[in-house]
């Protein structure tokens, strides 16, 4: 993932708040602050992150778990961030680019050994939406790759 390595301004949370209609409080910045990681030229951080990860991370700034899954479940919505499943069904979000919107086909490696879960660069693998007969693409893609990661080789 390439861009800057500095975390987003509380202008630029606030302004995408905004022009997605959800009011910019401060435990919503604060997910979306996270979501957005401290990659934010590349449009989130590496890797999709659960619910109690974030609570857990956000805990010292006095949100409980409950706020936190709302303002997950408003950041969806309204197209600020995506949720998917690996498989272990287990619901992890990430940050959606604020340039594509919240329908964003990007694949993510899953480590079969210790289940870490990784963004994979959409470079990386080509994903064609002709040669699947009756396949409506756009809408709710899951690419998954499996296999064992650098540590646990």
């Amino acid at each position: 993932m390439s861009g800057s390595s500095r975390p987003p301004s509380l202008d630029e949370l606030r302004g995408a708040l905004r022009e997605a209609g959800l009011r910019a409080t401060p435990a919503r910045m604060a997910v979306l602050a996270r979501l957005r990681g401290d990659e934010w030229g590349a449009g989130r951080a590496a890797a999709p992150i659960s619910h109690p990860e974030l609570a857990d991370a956000l805990a010292s700034h006095g949100w409980d778990r409950v706020t936190i899954y709302r303002n997950l479940v408003d950041l969806t919505q309204a197209g600020l961030a995506r949720r998917t499943d690996i498989g272990d069904h287990v619901w992890r979000f990430e940050a959606t680019r604020p340039s594509h919107g919240s329908v964003e086909a990007h694949p993510h490696f899953v480590c079969n050994e210790c289940g870490t879960v990784q963004c994979v660069p959409e470079s990386a693998v080509n994903v064609a939406e002709t040669g699947v007969p009756g396949a409506a693409f756009g809408r709710a893609i899951e690419i998954q790759l499996k296999g064992v990661c650098v540590r646990c080789q």
